[in-house]
């Protein structure tokens, strides 16, 4: 399938198929694809943690109600002490460079028939201790993995998009 076509496919799941899990072979190609990531400087300060047992994802659920039941959650996170700081030191890369590797793994995924939710709805600060994460690492996201359950659906504003030209313009 081309690229777009995956794009406008890929939707949030929101309700798991708890019974049927993503395979190991499947689960590395995923994570293959975000280690193809582009990272400022290459400095690839990603860290994915993937969580399929009873006991990491019981640690997960105490932080959100948002795994919807998929048997697979691969929270990631980046190494905050080995960021690039952007010209003015305003600006660290830690934060996008993990957002362009969770994008990766995320259409990876979808590439592969994977379902996905992109979650945020969840306290880092809570998680971190309980996943016992090193120090230097910062939690982004989380990203649910598995496949939908029977009647499982996009929601209904999922497919409205704005025009280009209320997004893009030329300067």
């Amino acid at each position: 399938m081309d690229f777009l076509t995956l794009a406008a496919k890929r939707y949030s799941c929101k309700s798991y198929d708890s019974s049927r899990k993503v395979d190991d072979a499947t689960l590395a190609k995923i994570l293959e694809g975000g280690r193809l990531a582009p990272t400022a400087k290459n400095l690839q300060e990603q860290h994915i943690y993937v969580a399929t047992s009873a006991d990491a994802l019981a640690k997960i659920d105490e932080c959100t109600p948002c795994r919807y039941g998929a048997p697979t959650v691969l929270v990631v996170a980046f190494d905050k002490n080995n960021v690039y700081t952007y010209p003015g030191g305003k600006r660290e890369s830690g934060i996008e460079d993990a957002s362009i590797v969770a994008t990766h793994l995320m259409l990876a995924a979808a590439d592969l028939g994977v379902d996905s939710c992109w979650v945020n709805c969840f306290d880092p600060d809570k998680l971190h201790p309980l996943l016992s994460l090193p120090e230097n690492e910062e939690i982004l996201m989380l990203l649910d993995l598995g496949y939908a359950a029977e009647g499982a659906a996009p929601l209904p504003n999922h497919f409205s998009r704005k025009p280009l030209s209320d997004t893009v313009s030329d300067i």
